[in-house]
């Protein structure tokens, strides 16, 4: 971050500070570079803890959201910022069952250790790390949706897991919502 020599201490008063799960490709990356050129300074985190790009105005964390003590060591680790976010952007996911039209109970446990559980767990450490009038955007897809689940569209019947995922990430996301409407916005796009 800039000013710090070197060092991240803490971001220039006036600059936001974005946190976003999964930035090593994809709509994480695109968000990543998006807010960095907007002038925010970007927390992100990846599997391996690291990225093809870089900024002064960017922090990398590993963090692998099937792991339980990934998280709680990612966590840690912002924490020892001392930061504030100002929105936490979860995004990281997996899409395990392509290709696949029947569920397969191997790949719908490995999705929702990432897409839900370890999200949620995730989100719920950060929590406290978020501004009053922060946001928590959820990365969702209309795969999850019950009333497009059976649209041509959709092609009802291909990638379950995926799709299981998404529609109970999106009532985490509603529960959620109603948990912190009076301190923090929470949303989801897709």
């Amino acid at each position: 971050f800039p000013n710090c020599g070197g060092e991240f201490d803490s971001p220039i008063p006036h600059m936001k500070t974005v946190l976003i799960t999964g930035i090593s490709k994809g709509i994480g990356k695109a968000l990543a570079r998006k807010y960095l050129t907007e002038g925010y300074n970007v927390l992100g985190t990846s599997k391996s803890g690291e990225v093809d790009f870089s900024s002064d105005n960017l922090k990398v964390f590993k963090l692998d959201l099937s792991i339980p003590q990934s998280t709680k060591d990612c966590v840690a680790e912002i924490a020892g910022l001392g930061v504030k976010i100002d929105i936490l952007h979860n995004n990281a996911g997996v899409l395990l069952d392509q290709d696949e039209t029947s569920v397969v109970a191997d790949k719908l446990r490995k999705t929702l250790e990432v897409n839900l559980i370890g999200t949620a767990d995730f989100t719920e450490k950060i929590i406290s790390f978020i501004n009053d009038g922060g946001h928590i955007v959820f990365t969702s897809s209309t795969a999850g949706s019950l009333a497009e689940v059976s649209t041509e569209s959709h092609h009802f019947g291909y990638y379950p897991a995926y799709k299981i995922s998404k529609c109970a990430l999106n009532m985490y996301m509603r529960t959620l919502a109603m948990r912190l409407k009076d301190k923090i916005k929470v949303s989801s796009v897709h």
